[in-house]
């Protein structure tokens, strides 16, 4: 069974979620370049590598612990390599006016986390374009 205007609801909906995804790395972009150009450094560690329930993906989350210059122990997820292991050393970066919203890991041996917040920007970017133009097309083709 065919439901007229479903195909038109699915790319839609495709172009939005990208469209939010391509936005919210955007806006961690502008925050990672500005804590790291301006921001404060501390040491600290992964703490904890979680993995999916029951072996389905090969996702890792990589959890990393600091403390602030005031003594506040932060902890925060960011993204890092499959070599990063509970217990690794890390260099953090932050805002002290927002440590746990804007703590990066930046250092010797991570990739850098503006090459990571861009690459998401401009995957989640192309996606909703190409989304966005499979749209057009569809409904521009299906007018004629």
């Amino acid at each position: 069974m065919e439901v007229p205007g479903a195909g038109y609801v699915v790319l839609a909906l495709l172009v939005s979620l990208f469209g939010t995804l391509a936005f919210r790395y955007a806006r961690r972009l502008v925050t990672v370049v500005r804590v790291l150009r301006r921001g404060a450094r501390a040491e600290g560690r992964c703490v904890r590598v979680e993995t999916e329930p029951y072996g389905r993906s090969d996702a890792r989350r990589h959890v990393f612990a600091f403390e602030t210059a005031d003594g506040g122990r932060i902890e925060f997820e960011d993204l890092a390599s499959w070599s990063t292991v509970e217990g690794a050393p890390v260099t953090v970066t932050y805002d002290p006016r927002d440590p746990a919203g804007t703590a990066t890991v930046a250092g010797r041996g991570s990739w850098s986390p503006v090459l990571q917040a861009l690459a998401l920007v401009a995957g989640c970017t192309l996606g909703a374009l190409g989304f966005a133009i499979l749209l057009y097309a569809e409904f521009s083709g299906g007018n004629r």
